[in-house]
């Protein structure tokens, strides 16, 4: 173990004010089960620790307003999973949560470092001999010439085409979230399809955050798509395993029993959270029949880029859409 400085804030303000102290390097620590592995792999090895997870204002979460749900970034997985509100009227978001990791780590994880994991490429985990841009910028990507199996098929580049793992991530962009964060400048907010980055050149730079902002609320617009919703997921186990594909759908019948509202999303396959417009289009306005589902889900795998060992995903990812569209769409029938 590497030594390094400790600071428990009290507040957001105080957490703010220990990282713009202690430099680029500091790192938070809330449920501490992301960073814990990290530093144990030496993959982070940050000189400062900040401690968030007694800030109660990061802690809270209330579901029952009539625009906004609005999620505290220290709220707890399993908290969140077991609202009342939320399992009924936003099974996706419930499903994102209770599906993602063991009910211990669950107990711990939160909301806000949930967002933010890092990748689970063994070859970013691994470490030496393999080559990984996101861990050692420059050294190249491993996974291009090796066992890509669990990588994108959308979204990466000649850089790094490591996936990102979150479950909770790809159920919010459906529901077209909005992250608020705190950092030197104040606060801001900023829509979640704008959080993470694409590898592009810098893989090692993962999301929009600048330099000592940290996460504080989650926001998700109130829509009647909610009630409406499933994700599933599809993976090599039952449990605590991360996804080969899953899909988030959200949608509203009309009375003649066409898609209205319709919000879908894919995860497991792309370098960020990613929305499928594509997929939305082919099933809006559409009656729910197995060639509709179908089409849907071919439509949101329509421009994946496989590799050489993950082109499954591609018939696997179109099935898990098509039945996420069925299981959605039972429960808008009501």
């Amino acid at each position: 173990m590497r030594p390094f400085a400790y600071t428990a804030a009290a507040t957001a303000a105080e957490a703010v004010d220990a990282l713009a102290a202690a430099g680029p390097q500091a790192r938070l620590l809330a449920g501490g089960t992301t960073l814990y592995d990290l530093m144990k792999l030496e993959i982070e090895t940050p000189p400062t620790v900040v401690d968030v997870h007694r800030v109660a204002d990061l802690a809270g979460f209330d579901t029952s307003g009539e625009r906004e749900l609005v999620f505290g970034a220290g709220a707890r997985m399993a908290d969140v999973a077991e609202d009342g509100r939320l399992r009924r009227d936003y099974p996706a978001l419930t499903e994102s949560l209770w599906r993602a990791a063991s009910q211990q780590l669950r107990n711990m994880a939160t909301l806000g470092g949930n967002l933010l994991q890092r990748t689970r490429c063994p070859y970013f985990r691994g470490g030496e001999p393999f080559a990984c841009n996101k861990r050692s910028p420059g050294s190249g990507c491993a996974a291009q010439e090796g066992l890509d199996r669990s990588h994108a098929l959308f979204g990466g580049s000649e850089s790094c085409i490591a996936v990102y793992p979150g479950d909770w991530a790809t159920a919010l962009i459906a529901f077209d979230a909005e992250v608020d964060v705190l950092g030197p400048g104040g606060a801001r907010s900023l829509p979640l399809a704008r959080l993470h980055r694409e590898p592009g050149d810098t893989p090692q730079l993962e999301h929009t955050l600048e330099p000592g902002e940290l996460i504080t609320r989650i926001r998700v617009p109130v829509t009647p798509a909610g009630r409406g919703s499933a994700y599933l997921k599809i993976r090599d186990r039952e449990s605590y395993a991360f996804a080969l594909v899953s899909a988030a759908v959200a949608l509203t019948l009309d009375d003649d029993g066409r898609v209205g509202d319709c919000r879908i999303a894919v995860g497991g396959v792309a370098t960020r959270p990613w929305r499928v417009p594509a997929a939305e289009q082919a099933l809006r306005g559409q009656p729910i029949t197995e060639a509709s589902a179908r089409e849907a889900g071919e439509a949101a795998f329509a421009d994946a880029r496989p590799g050489r060992h993950n082109a499954f995903k591609i018939e696997l990812g179109t099935r898990t859409v098509a039945d996420a569209v069925h299981l959605a769409a039972g429960r808008a029938a009501g």
